[in-house]
């Protein structure tokens, strides 16, 4: 798993990055991101790989073939806070990925989005999917499925070749006890919640779900599967972490404050700053990153940083969905080559 080569589409501060190395292992060939903020963030992360910026206009073929395509490209035109103009939105980048999945032929390619986008334009993607050979599986995933003390609900979708003889990969557990991937997050907390089969239920599969206009609260994966906590418990030395007492009464947020301090494995910083502005630190927190991960980056400006983290993903969320849809993926593999 170490050999793989990761090309990485609107990949902000690398939420879903993180998420596709934990499950998959591999390193970043390349990234594209040409808003500033996410460019210096990615700048002071990886030094060393080149950033595409804006890859509208690029040509494939110039590029070295990758094994895995990520991206969470822009959510804009499917949100319910825009216009939800769809394909007709100018930010809509989808075609321009397509275009990219049919040169570079990668052997997997995980792609997240807002909920919404289930309901306008998905149709779209799992036709260019289908036409390019890919077979997918995709779930929605609350980030509060993972511990997290807010729902921020995204559409995980994960695409292999359909002509492929064996999908070629190792499970995420495998390739991290053999220290092909991050370190392993331990075990899951008590509290976590979890997706129990016949609770959930399925999501409808293929155009079925498109059809039949699934809403945020339909049945999503039913595959049962762990949110992950770090081995420290709470009160562990970090930059920003709070000292003494909280600067809030969380009421009744202390629960869900207090099981996402669990799952992470450090308390909560302050969640504004000393002008009573929200803190970006708390932001960055609540997302799942590591402290300073976006907040310490130099020269970021606070308003970039809040950018950065309204528009990424829990890593920890991305993971979960991740190991669910690579499961589902091997046994219609298997499925497949039993035909």
């Amino acid at each position: 798993m170490s050999g793989l080569r990761i090309g990485s589409l609107c990949t902000g501060y690398g939420g879903l990055d993180m998420a596709v190395q934990t499950v998959f292992g591999g390193t970043l060939a390349w990234v594209a991101d040409n808003d500033p903020g996410a460019s210096r963030i990615l700048a002071h992360h990886h030094p060393g790989v080149p950033n595409l910026g804006d890859f509208t206009a690029l040509d494939w073929h110039d590029l070295e073939p990758v094994d895995v395509v990520i991206g969470g490209y822009p959510c804009q035109p499917f949100s319910t806070a825009g216009k939800r103009k769809g394909v007709h939105d100018a930010r809509h980048l989808w075609p321009h990925i397509a275009r990219a999945l049919g040169v570079l032929r990668p052997r997997l390619a995980v792609f997240e989005n807002v909920a919404g986008h289930l309901r306008l334009g998905f149709d779209t993607v799992l036709a260019d999917l289908a036409g390019l050979g890919f077979d997918a599986e995709w779930c929605l995933v609350r980030a509060s499925e993972v511990g997290a003390p807010h729902r921020r609900q995204r559409l995980f979708l994960l695409a292999a070749p359909a002509d492929a003889a064996d999908l070629g990969h190792e499970r995420g557990r495998d390739a991290r006890r053999r220290g092909h991937g991050p370190a392993d997050h331990g075990h899951a907390p008590a509290h976590a919640e979890r997706f129990v089969p016949g609770h959930h239920g399925q999501l409808p599969a293929g155009r079925d779900a498109v059809q039949q206009r699934v809403r945020a609260d339909a049945p999503r994966c039913g595959t049962a599967v762990a949110a992950y906590s770090h081995p420290r418990g709470r009160g562990a030395d970090e930059p920003h972490v709070r000292q003494g007492e909280p600067d809030t009464d969380w009421g009744n947020f202390a629960p869900a404050i207090a099981r996402w301090e669990s799952v992470l494995g450090r308390r909560a910083p302050w969640a504004t700053d000393d002008r009573r502005r929200l803190s970006p630190a708390f932001v960055e927190w609540l997302m799942g990153l590591p402290a300073g991960h976006v907040t310490d980056v130099p020269g970021l400006p606070r308003t970039a940083q809040l950018k950065a983290l309204g528009n990424g993903v829990v890593p920890q969320q991305a993971t979960v969905a991740l190991e669910v849809l690579w499961a589902r993926l091997e046994v219609a593999a298997r499925r497949g080559r039993a035909a």
